[in-house]
């Protein structure tokens, strides 16, 4: 099995190069330049056609290479081709799905729009930084409280529902959001960051630590939302 992934140093990206090194897939990385819209070129649009990382193409699937897109059903394709990551059973599966699907719906996008007002836009709109910012909070607490009796959001496991959510959540700082008084949270924190694999995907295709970022580094990522 041989996956190419095509991705960029971003929360998703992130999800899936942990889950490729924590599942040990034989992969080969294709890193996307956004401020150059490699993202937008026709051959990277015939494996996602919506011209956004990450995706990936199993060259070895059963009836010839086949290309997957959106991070959270990369995640679900790997888990279940590997046989890992994912509960055993269907109602475990279930669940592993749900909170995938919460993190994809929920905490992903409003993380991405509180960095983008607070970090990105030029012109700062006090109701639009503050919404997202309370919003990122609230989603928070609800893993914080879904946390308080379990080391893992799914069964008794470390799973990709983990790793979806992880890979956004460490991240609060930088959209401008603290975790005062999220104790499950921090710890649930720091149990996934400690995993190996989980730093070596971080460093799929280079490391960037979103909490340290410099402005010539926000400066490049505002011209990737054009």
């Amino acid at each position: 099995m041989m996956i190419e992934f095509y991705t960029a140093s971003t929360p998703n990206g992130w999800k899936v190069a942990i889950t490729l090194e924590e599942l040990a897939l034989p992969y080969e990385v294709h890193a996307l330049d956004l401020s150059a819209n490699d993202q937008k070129q026709p051959d990277y649009l015939r494996i996602n056609p919506n011209g956004r990382i990450p995706a990936i193409v199993d060259v070895d699937a059963e009836g010839g290479p086949f290309a997957v897109f959106e991070s959270g059903a990369i995640l679900m394709y790997l888990a279940h081709k590997a046989g890992r990551l994912l509960p055993l059973d269907a109602r475990g599966q279930s669940e592993a799905l749900q909170w995938v699907m919460f993190q994809a719906s929920g905490l992903g996008p409003m993380m991405g729009q509180a960095g983008v007002f607070l970090r990105y836009a030029k012109e700062k709109i006090p109701f639009a930084i503050d919404r997202y910012q309370r919003e990122t909070r609230r989603l928070l607490e609800v893993l914080d409280r879904r946390l308080a009796s379990r080391e893992w959001l799914v069964g008794d496991a470390y799973s990709v529902a983990d790793i979806a959510h992880w890979s956004w959540a460490h991240t609060h700082g930088f959209v401008g959001v603290e975790a005062q008084g999220l104790d499950h949270f921090a710890a649930w924190l720091a149990r996934v960051a400690a995993r190996p694999a989980v730093q070596r995907g971080l460093s799929v295709p280079k490391r960037i630590d979103l909490n340290t970022i410099d402005e010539a580094e926000i400066e490049r990522r505002r011209g990737n939302l054009a």
